[in-house]
């Protein structure tokens, strides 16, 4: 089957799903049983998953070691890889592995302990970001938290479960113009 087959067919699978599995490294996920839906997920003859979706959610997980190990073992293609969800668990940063999932649509981040706004940054080379969550961290509290996160990331249309209206984007770019003050560029002199 090629990739343009495999991407419009795998989407409708249903989800590799480990939520409430007490996982507290991404380890486990190879010894753990994912939990059974309605319908079951489709297996290539490698044994490996046809999924494109991943549910980490409602574990323990403070960070995501050995992520791309663990995928590699689960998923037959795990460069399709569209939707994670790490919900409600004890992430305190926005793991760089996340980054290396092109395909990477839908990331639920919420209800953990990230920390800096600035962790934001790193999912501005998704280029197929479309839902992001990130409330329930403490990042929420930060001033301009919704302004910043649509200002960094152009593309995504839902945050937090809430569409982002063009208000939004007009909105965010006001305030990214009040705020984030440009790189200043500095221009070397030689000395005479």
């Amino acid at each position: 089957m090629n990739k343009r087959n495999y991407m419009n067919t795998s989407v409708q699978e249903p989800p590799l799903d480990y939520s409430f599995r007490s996982i507290h490294v991404t380890q486990d996920l190879l010894s753990e049983e994912p939990r059974t839906g309605l319908r079951p997920v489709r297996h290539a003859k490698s044994g490996k998953s046809m999924t494109q979706s991943l549910w980490l959610n409602n574990n323990v997980l403070t960070d995501l070691r050995d992520f791309n190990h663990a995928v590699s073992q689960l998923l037959e293609h795990p460069e399709n890889l569209a939707w994670i969800d790490l919900s409600f668990n004890d992430l305190t940063s926005i793991d760089p592995v996340l980054t290396t999932f092109f395909n990477l649509s839908v990331l639920y981040l919420h209800g953990n302990s990230i920390q800096r706004l600035g962790e934001v940054n790193k999912l501005a080379t998704l280029p197929r970001l479309r839902s992001l969550t990130l409330h329930g961290n403490p990042i929420e509290e930060e001033k301009g938290y919704r302004q910043y996160v649509l200002c960094t990331l152009p593309h995504i249309t839902t945050f937090d479960f809430s569409g982002v209206t063009k208000a939004d984007r007009t909105t965010a770019e006001v305030w990214k113009r009040m705020n984030i003050k440009p790189k200043k560029v500095r221009i070397k002199h030689s000395a005479p």
